[in-house]
């Protein structure tokens, strides 16, 4: 096994690491995406990367044929939109769940993405992040919420 192999096999261990972290916070709260779909997410996003790369570099100089590693990640991104199109839901016409589950599956592949392409601070703290804007920033806004009932 070469360091090319064992990067990649590294790689695909960290991407379902980050994403089994998110997705643990998830499961704390009860929410559908949960663990499994977070390191799926990841795992899937870093593997389409690592292959987009590798095939980037098999053509790189051996072809007239114009080839842009950019058009995965849109491939990607795009995808996981339609996924989180379908955990959006409306109860009634006040009320819309699911929006935070599909913006942390987005965020689940920008860092799958991150992991495969090698850029490895911006996938731990991007993570880390994610991890904030669910436990922080959902205290806040529940508080918030609370306050407003209260008020009115």
């Amino acid at each position: 096994m070469d360091i090319a192999q064992i990067q990649i096999i590294f790689q695909l261990i960290l991407a379902i690491v980050l994403g089994g972290v998110i997705g643990l916070e998830r499961e704390t709260k009860g929410k559908a995406a949960g663990f499994q779909t977070y390191s799926l997410v990841t795992l899937g996003a870093c593997i389409f990367t690592i292959i987009n790369l590798g095939i980037f570099d098999l053509f790189l100089g051996k072809t007239n044929i114009a080839f842009d590693p950019s058009r995965i990640i849109l491939a990607i991104a795009t995808g996981i939109g339609f996924i989180g199109a379908g955990v959006i839901f409306h109860k009634d016409s006040m009320h819309t769940e699911g929006l935070t589950t599909a913006a942390g599956l987005w965020c689940a592949a920008g860092i799958g993405i991150a992991v495969g392409s090698g850029l490895y601070l911006i996938s731990l703290v991007s993570t880390l992040l994610v991890i904030i804007v669910f436990m922080l920033f959902g205290k806040i806004e529940r508080a918030d919420l609370v306050k407003k009932k209260k008020i009115k």
